[in-house]
């Protein structure tokens, strides 16, 4: 079971926006979570656009990822669509105008690639959080972006090889995010999800300038 990806095919590759004051991409990802880390999130999930609230600091903190050198990859359970609550055209909705929202907040707060897991919990889907299955196929898409090159299969699952992660990291506010970051082989970070991503962004960007490793 692959993940989901937003507007796209998962082996279409991605147009990137360039790094901000022209950077060269050095290998980073910064791995986020949705709900709770640059939204507000909900137990009753986010049905509609109109219940889209943006947390503060949001834009900003992506911008400075940017600005320190890493592709920003979304990694985000959404299993109201396989309860068969909403359709994968809903979620493409909020996406988008979460996007929409972030950069009109900052113009380099883009969100270069989106991937979703719909599938339900009991469904035991590797793509679903706290399983790596969404960071594995984003760190594949984003190589093969970087490198112009198509990808026709994934590697994927619990025999998957590796890729220096070198300084990526996974942001997230709940254990599943953590345990996808940690089975993926990247430092994590788990934030207040009423603050989101501005909690812990100073120590986010510490250790992107310290290049620490796991």
């Amino acid at each position: 079971m692959l993940p989901s990806r937003h507007l796209s095919s998962l082996t279409d590759i991605v147009e990137f926006p360039p790094l901000p004051n022209n950077l060269t991409w050095r290998g980073g990802i910064a791995y986020l979570d949705r709900d709770g880390v640059l939204n507000v999130g909900s137990e009753n999930y986010i049905n509609s656009v109109d219940e889209l609230e943006v947390l503060p600091g949001a834009a900003s903190a992506i911008a400075r990822i940017r600005n320190a050198g890493f592709r920003i990859c979304i990694v985000t359970n959404q299993s109201p669509i396989g309860r068969g609550l909403w359709d994968h055209q809903r979620l493409a909705e909020v996406n988008s105008a979460l996007q929409t929202i972030l950069l009109e907040e900052n113009e380099d707060a883009h969100l270069e690639l989106i991937l979703y897991s719909p599938y339900v919990p009991w469904d035991n889907a590797w793509a679903r959080k706290g399983n790596p299955g969404m960071l594995q196929v984003g760190r594949q898409i984003i190589d093969a972006t970087e490198s112009n090159n198509h990808i026709s299969i994934f590697e994927y699952g619990i025999d998957y090889l590796a890729r220096d992660e070198g300084n990526s990291f996974m942001v997230g506010d709940r254990i599943a995010d953590m345990k996808a970051g940690l089975n993926h082989d990247v430092r994590t970070f788990r934030c207040d999800q009423k603050i989101g991503i501005d909690d812990v962004i100073e120590r986010v960007l510490d250790f992107s300038d310290n290049g620490d490793t796991l």
